[in-house]
C-alpha cells in the first residue's frame, strides 16, 4: 500500500507530535469523572455523524478496495455491508478537531466525516454504525494553555449524553460493540467504568470494546481488574462481552513512552509500581496463543484534510479504499515492563510504509492504530456477532 509516510520532513512530524501529545494528555483528564457530574453539564441533544437512515452517512460509504500483495498482485475487493446486522456499534472518534475554542463545536467538518471513514466505516459489513458528534477537546486551544475541569466534563458530557439517546431510542435492547481511538478510547473506558462494568444488564448487551490507543490497563499478568472489574481482556476471536486493546509500534517503546508502558508521562503522569500492565490483544489470532499472524490494513484512497493529512498520505488506487495483503505481521510483546503490538514488514516486502514512526518513538504508529489492522478487527467483529448469537 503506497502510503507515503516517508514523505513527510522531520520538523512537521514534530510539531504534529507536540499538538496530538497535548491533546492526548488533556483528554486523560476526564477520568475520574463521574455521571452526576458530566450529566449536570446539560449537554446539547446529539448530532449523529453517523446513524442508520440519515443522508449522506460517511459510516455508509463505499467499501470497494484494492488489494496489492507482498509480490505486487492486484486485485479488487467488493465487501458488502450487512443488510440486517444484528449487532451494533458505537464509535467515537479520535482527536481531530482544528478549531480555535478549547471544546469542538457539533459542527460535522470534513476532519470529523473523514475519520468516520477512515476508522468506522467498514464495519458497517458487521453492525449498525452510531457515532455521535461531541465538543471533544481540540488540537489547537488545548495546545495554547490549561484545559479546565469543566472543559473535560463537556467532552464526556457528549459522548455519555449521546450514548444514553442512543440506548433509549436506537437500541432495542440490541448487543452493541464500543469502537474508539485515542481520546475516544478514554471516554469510552470512562463509560464502560460508569454505565457498563456495574450494570449486569448492560454487560450481557456488550459484545466486545475495541479500544485502541488508550492503554487499559490490568494487573499484572490477569485479564481482568484493573480499569475494568467485570470486562476481561479478550483471549479469543469467538470470546464476547470483553475488550480489545492494543498499541502499535515497530520497535520496544521507549522508556518514556506515552502508550504500552503503565508509567506513561502522558496517560499516567510517570506514575510507577501500580501492579499493573497494559493491555496487548493480537487482532490478527484466533486465540491470543502469543504468537504471530497476518495483518490486513485497510486505508482510504482520500486524502485526510487538515494537519494531518499532512503527516498522512493517503494510497493512490482507483477504488475508495486499498488494501496489503502479506505485506506485515502483528506480535504482542510483553518485555522490560512494556506491552504492545509489534509490527513487522514480511521479509522482502518492499511497502513498508505503514511502520513509519511519523511523530517520534514516544508515539509509536499511533495513527495508524485502527488502519493497521481494520480488516482483523473488522473480522473479529462479525466472528464475535455470530457468537453473540450463541451465548447471548
Amino acid at each position: 500500500m503506497r502510503q507515503r509516510l516517508s514523505s513527510v520532513s522531520t520538523s512537521r512530524a514534530r510539531m504534529g507530535a507536540r499538538t496530538l501529545a497535548i491533546a492526548v494528555l488533556a483528554a486523560l483528564a476526564v477520568l475520574g469523572l463521574t455521571a452526576g457530574s458530566a450529566l449536570a453539564m446539560k449537554a446539547p441533544k446529539t448530532v449523529w455523524l453517523c446513524k442508520p437512515g440519515m443522508m449522506n452517512d460517511p459510516c455508509n460509504s463505499p467499501l470497494e478496495a484494492t488489494i496489492e500483495t507482498a509480490k505486487g498482485e492486484v486485485t479488487v475487493e467488493k465487501a458488502k455491508k450487512a443488510m440486517h446486522p444484528s449487532i451494533d456499534c458505537f464509535y467515537v472518534y479520535p482527536t481531530v478537531s482544528e478549531q480555535k475554542t478549547v471544546n469542538a463545536n457539533l459542527e460535522i467538518e470534513p476532519s470529523e466525516t473523514q475519520i468516520a471513514v477512515d476508522q468506522a466505516s467498514r464495519f458497517s459489513q458487521d453492525c449498525r454504525v452510531f457515532a455521535p458528534m461531541y465538543r471533544q477537546l481540540t488540537l489547537a486551544a488545548i495546545n495554547s494553555g490549561p484545559v479546565t475541569l469543566q472543559d473535560q466534563l463537556i467532552a464526556y458530557s457528549g459522548v455519555l449524553e449521546a450514548f444514553m439517546e442512543y440506548l433509549h431510542k436506537f437500541n432495542h435492547g440490541r448487543p452493541f460493540v464500543l469502537l474508539g481511538h485515542s481520546q475516544g478510547s478514554l471516554l469510552l473506558k470512562q463509560l464502560i467504568k460508569e454505565q457498563i462494568d456495574p450494570n449486569p444488564a448492560l454487560l450481557h448487551q456488550l459484545v466486545s470494546a475495541v479500544l485502541l490507543g488508550g492503554n487499559v490497563l490490568v494487573p499484572e499478568g490477569k485479564l481482568v481488574g484493573g480499569d475494568f472489574q467485570n470486562v476481561p481482556v479478550c483471549q479469543a476471536a469467538d470470546q464476547t462481552h470483553c475488550v480489545i486493546a492494543y498499541s502499535s509500534f515497530s520497535k520496544e517503546p521507549p522508556e518514556d513512552s506515552f502508550f504500552g508502558r503503565e508509567n506513561s508521562p502522558l496517560l499516567s503522569a510517570g506514575v510507577v509500581n501500580t501492579g499493573k500492565e497494559v493491555v496487548c490483544v493480537n487482532p490478527t489470532l484466533l486465540a491470543q496463543t502469543g504468537g504471530s499472524g497476518a495483518l490486513l490494513p485497510y486505508a482510504s484512497t482520500t486524502p485526510f484534510p487538515g494537519e494531518f493529512g499532512k503527516l498522512i498520505e493517503a494510497p493512490k488506487a482507483p477504488t475508495p479504499w486499498a488494501a496489503s495483503v502479506g505485506q506485515y505481521t502483528a506480535q504482542c510483546h510483553h518485555e522490560n515492563g512494556a506491552s504492545w503490538l509489534q509490527i513487522n514488514p514480511v521479509p522482502g516486502t518492499v511497502f513498508t510504509e505503514f511502520v513509519q514512526e511519523v511523530l517520534g518513538p514516544q508515539w509509536g504508529l499511533h495513527l495508524v492504530d485502527v488502519n493497521i489492522a481494520l480488516g482483523n478487527l473488522v473480522k473479529t467483529v462479525a466472528i464475535q456477532s455470530a457468537a453473540f448469537g450463541f451465548d447471548g
